[in-house]
């Protein structure tokens, strides 16, 4: 096969052309004895290649290339700030990690007290107020040590990682699904929700183990590990470990509440986020208009990329404190029917001084309703509930603090 380069054609010679634009930055190359005009159609410009000439996202190699700017222009100046992408991925990883960190963290010692005022049957004082939650939250500190509202983190995260990892297995060998497609179906949706059921079942143990851990007064109270979670949940779904007494409930009188209120929960969670997050798109969207570019252009698109975030954060939040509100009498009856029996020591939620025992007799979860309703009355079971507050009241505080940080930094950046 004959070649298709023309003769005495040398490979670089397409930087040869006689145009005033283009020789003008480069030396030119002789084509030798053709000319440039009939080489013109067997000569192409080089691809487009990622990282290339630095070129940025959305532009092209130009046919005719200028010469090159001086030093200290404008362009430079502008070409040195850091990429949209870049402070996109910085923003969103930081405002997720202020999130995270304040839901399983900051938040902790008002989850140890709300347990702690659930099961105390004994109690005098409810708790319904922030204000009375927080002068016993303070005795209780500082009678024990700063650990005693901290006690039990580690085990919550194991219990997320039992609950993660055990959803991830069975979605992966049984047909049930793990997410919910847009065109779902009831037969999807059933199947995701006995997954979720699934799920709590396996984790119903440990997650026994990890709530008296968090409810266990400091001052009797050893040093566990983190994996003592997992030993005391496998030694109580297998009958071993420490003896209870014979007021301990089986797993499977356990497994019905459990499920219920895990169910619930995921179920009023995911409907209040969506929700939100559709309202908050829509007003969004309804606030965009077009605007020409202006001395304002650079705060609309801060504005622009907060907006990309902070409305998955605000519908999370949402969700959480509507499931946790609504379900909150549930959750003291699911709390006193896993502590039952096991022979747990707490602090005395009136003063934070003292220490009771717990020494119930529910015989499932419609007896310990009724018991309550009879012993304590209705709002018996929402003993705590000014912990729920605070809890939120410091999530909220936090999330507008990181927004205002990120907002102050994407600006300066």
């Amino acid at each position: 096969m004959s070649s298709r380069r023309p003769d005495s054609f040398d490979g670089l010679g397409y930087r040869g052309r006689e145009d005033p634009s283009y020789a003008g930055g480069y030396s030119g190359r002789s084509f030798n004895n053709s000319s440039s005009i009939d080489l013109q159609h067997w000569v192409t410009t080089p691809p487009d290649i990622p990282g290339s000439r630095n070129l940025h996202f959305g532009d092209s190699t130009p046919q005719f290339e200028t010469a090159p700017t001086q030093a200290g222009t404008g362009d430079d100046v502008q070409s040195a700030a850091p990429p949209p992408d870049q402070l996109n991925r910085f923003a969103g990883f930081g405002i997720g990690l202020a999130s995270l960190f304040t839901e399983n963290v900051l938040a902790h010692p008002c989850i140890v007290f709300r347990r702690q005022c659930q099961i105390n049957y004994h109690a005098r004082c409810y708790h319904l107020s922030p204000m009375t939650a927080l002068s016993v939250m303070y005795n209780v500190t500082k009678t024990q040590g700063p650990k005693a509202l901290w006690k039990g983190m580690g085990s919550t995260f194991v219990v997320q990682g039992v609950t993660l990892g055990t959803e991830g297995i069975i979605s992966e060998c049984t047909p049930l699904p793990r997410e919910l497609s847009h065109k779902w179906n009831p037969k999807q949706v059933m199947g995701h929700l006995v997954l979720k059921g699934l799920t709590y079942v396996v984790a119903m143990p440990f997650y026994s183990a990890s709530l008296i851990e968090t409810v266990q007064s400091e001052i009797i109270r050893d040093n566990p590990g983190i994996l003592d979670c997992v030993k005391e949940g496998v030694g109580r779904l297998m009958g071993l470990g420490v003896p209870h007494s014979k007021r301990l409930l089986p797993l499977w009188r356990l497994v019905f509440p459990t499920v219920l209120h895990g169910v619930l929960h995921y179920i009023i969670s995911s409907s209040v986020q969506k929700l939100v997050l559709y309202f908050l798109h829509r007003r969004n969207r309804s606030d965009t208009s077009p605007k020409r570019m202006g001395p304002d252009s650079g705060s609309e698109t801060v504005q622009n990329m907060l907006d990309a975030y902070f409305p998955e954060l605000i519908a999370s939040f949402a969700a959480s404190l509507c499931a946790d509100v609504l379900l909150f009498p549930l959750e003291t009856v699911l709390h006193r029917l896993h502590v039952q029996g096991t022979r747990t020591i707490i602090d005395n939620t009136d003063l934070g001084f003292e220490v009771l025992p717990i020494n119930t007799q529910y015989e499932g979860m419609r007896d310990c309703i009724n018991v309550i309703c009879r012993e304590e009355g209705t709002m018996g079971f929402y003993k705590g509930f000014g912990t729920v507050a605070i809890q939120y009241l410091l999530h909220a505080a936090v999330l507008q603090i990181t927004k205002m940080i990120y907002s102050t930094l994407l600006q300066n950046a």
